[in-house]
C-alpha cells in the first residue's frame, strides 16, 4: 500500500522540465579600457573574437518559458597575442541570471551570457 502511495505521488508531482538547446548565444562583452560594452550574437561551435579573446560557444540552453527564466552557455575563451601561442582563460558554464558565479576573470574584459536564442533563417 505505501509502494503504490509513494508511486501515485510521484506522478502527480510537476517535474523540473529540462533546458532547451539553442543555436546561439548572445553574450555581452565589456572593455574595461575604452569603457565599450558590446552585445555578441555567437553562434554554436564557432569561433568570434572580441579584442584579444577567442570565444567559441559549446552549447547554450535555455529553460521553457514556464519555468524560471534562466540561460546558460558553455565558452571557451583564450587570449590571442600576436607572436604569442593563444592561452585559454576561460571553460565552463555561465549563467545569466548569475554572472558573478562563473565568471571571466581578465584586467581587460568582461563577457558575460545574456540569453540563447535560435538564429533567425536568412531568405
Amino acid at each position: 500500500m505505501i509502494r503504490r502511495l509513494l508511486f501515485l505521488t510521484a506522478l502527480v508531482l510537476p517535474g523540473q522540465a529540462l533546458a532547451e538547446p539553442y543555436n546561439m548565444a548572445v553574450l555581452q562583452g565589456l572593455d574595461k579600457v575604452s569603457a565599450r560594452v558590446s552585445t555578441i550574437e555567437a553562434p554554436v561551435g564557432d569561433s568570434i573574437t572580441f579584442g584579444t579573446l577567442e570565444i567559441i560557444v559549446r552549447t547554450c540552453d535555455k529553460r521553457p518559458p514556464e519555468d524560471t527564466p534562466e540561460s546558460a552557455a558553455f565558452l571557451d575563451i583564450w587570449e590571442v597575442r600576436p607572436g604569442e601561442p593563444a592561452e585559454s582563460i576561460f571553460r565552463g558554464w555561465m549563467f545569466a541570471s548569475s554572472p558573478a558565479l562563473s565568471a571571466l576573470e581578465h584586467p581587460v574584459y568582461d563577457v558575460w551570457v545574456l540569453d540563447c536564442k535560435n538564429a533567425e533563417p536568412v531568405e
